[in-house]
């Protein structure tokens, strides 16, 4: 199932709801669920006019916004591969990723197509797009307005690949996490239990990932004015003015994001009424943090998330589930409390032999490396929404392991499961001492 057959049923069921909200030059804009799936099939027809088609890889270089997400899942429509790194982490990253899985295409704002004067790797992209002003040597996403919309949506395996994102192991090489449509599906039906999505509402989505969710559960993504690349400097002004005409229910962020728009909510003593759901991760969630996320946002659950780049949730915890107990234990050296693990995932504690290889295990073998309750050692976990393998393989050694026919993916994190079956992580396996 190819999964822009889930954008389609929303066109169907809500075409005139709003599916972004974003801004442009200092203006708001606002782009219906038909509005996006008609732009979808024109950036299609420009891929397709350019013999792009199933099974190719095109890089993106482009900020969370209406042309990002059309420009997705256009890829997605014609069954091709989007691949995103992060150029700020330099030359030697952006070679890096280009030689594990060259790109046949990039689509790229104007000022990123300037990392071509100081990258070989995209200089040698076969073919190239800009959305904004032309620049020399590209294709202008403009012709899009000017052709006849693609109408065919390529029909693919759940096993197909859709979406190549890279992730750093120990040793700082990247490593290539490649996300099938199957996955990507089985990620939005988590993400939809978790965040508890409802058909109609607005939420302030600062995650790329978590707007195909939003689409595919027929909510409206507002997408915030700044650049979400840098969380922590974002200026909390215009947001905050998006937060008062638009009137979000929820947001995912990271405590960074979350912090700004804190830190200037009880300087200037105003609150966030709108919200009834607040979930933070991406980093670890701090009681004094969730504390002080309840004097700007009282009425609002206010929700711990646990994951990361390869299986994203694995636990969460409401701030309103967490004790007097359980403050004291945290303040005492006894780890960060981080809730049960979320019910579409299999995690166990396992001994604690990061940094050399292991398994495969028998169902036997397995269960004799498992820990009890309140057992310190590495957290390993197993579903439908975890990463199965690294692109060729790499970075499998350090990180995944075989029980039988089943793959399990060890996070790096040390922790232990209480007796009430919550998870509390202690640090990185790798800073433990022995």
């Amino acid at each position: 199932m190819n999964i822009v057959d889930l954008l389609l049923r929303r066109v169907d069921e809500m075409p005139d709801t709003p599916a972004i909200i974003d801004s442009k030059d200092g203006k708001s804009r606002t782009h219906s669920f038909k509005a996006l799936e008609l732009e979808t099939r024109k950036v299609a027809a420009v891929f397709n006019k350019y013999g792009l088609g199933p099974g190719d890889t095109v890089l993106v270089f482009y900020p969370m916004s209406f042309e990002l997400y059309s420009t997705l899942l256009a890829i997605f429509r014609l069954g091709m591969v989007a691949m995103f790194l992060d150029p700020s982490a330099g030359k030697e990253h952006i070679e890096a990723c280009c030689a594990i899985k060259a790109p046949n295409a990039l689509v790229a704002a104007p000022k990123a197509h300037l990392l071509r004067l100081i990258s070989p790797a995209l200089r040698k992209i076969p073919t190239k797009f800009v959305i904004g002003r032309t620049i020399p040597k590209t294709k202008n996403f403009a012709e899009a307005q000017s052709i006849a919309p693609y109408n065919d949506l390529c029909t693919i395996e759940n096993d197909a690949p859709a979406l190549l994102t890279f992730t750093s192991g120990s040793t700082g090489q990247p490593k290539a996490a490649l996300r099938t449509h199957a996955f990507l599906l089985a990620q939005h039906r988590v993400l939809e239990q978790t965040l508890n999505l409802s058909v109609g509402s607005i939420d302030l989505a600062t995650l790329p990932i978590f707007v195909l969710g939003n689409i595919a559960s027929g909510v409206t993504s507002l997408i915030p004015a700044g650049d979400l690349r840098a969380p922590a400097a974002i200026d909390p002004i215009p947001v905050l003015k998006q937060i008062d005409q638009f009137q979000p229910q929820s947001t995912a962020a990271s405590p960074a994001f979350v912090e700004c728009l804190m830190n200037s909510c009880i300087q200037t003593k105003r609150t966030l009424p709108s919200f009834e759901k607040i979930f933070c991760g991406g980093a670890p969630v701090f009681p004094p943090f969730l504390a002080k996320l309840k004097t700007v946002a009282p009425q609002a659950e206010r929700v711990a998330v646990y994951g990361s780049t390869e299986a994203e949730p694995i636990a969460e915890i409401v701030d309103t589930d967490i004790d007097e107990t359980d403050m004291h234990d945290m303040m005492n050296g006894k780890g960060l409390l981080t809730g049960p693990p979320v019910s579409k995932i299999n995690l166990r504690i396992m001994r604690d032999q990061w940094g050399k290889s292991i398994g495969p295990f028998s169902q036997a073998e397995f269960e004799a490396e498992i820990l009890q309750q309140d057992e310190p050692g590495e957290i390993i976990v197993n579903g439908d929404h975890v990463l199965k393998g690294y692109l060729n393989g790499q970075g499998d050694e350090e990180t995944k392991f075989r029980v039988n026919d089943e793959t399990w993916h060890r996070t790096g994190d040390a922790g232990y499961l209480d007796q009430k079956g919550r998870l509390w992580l202690l640090g990185r396996s790798s800073a433990a001492l022995h």
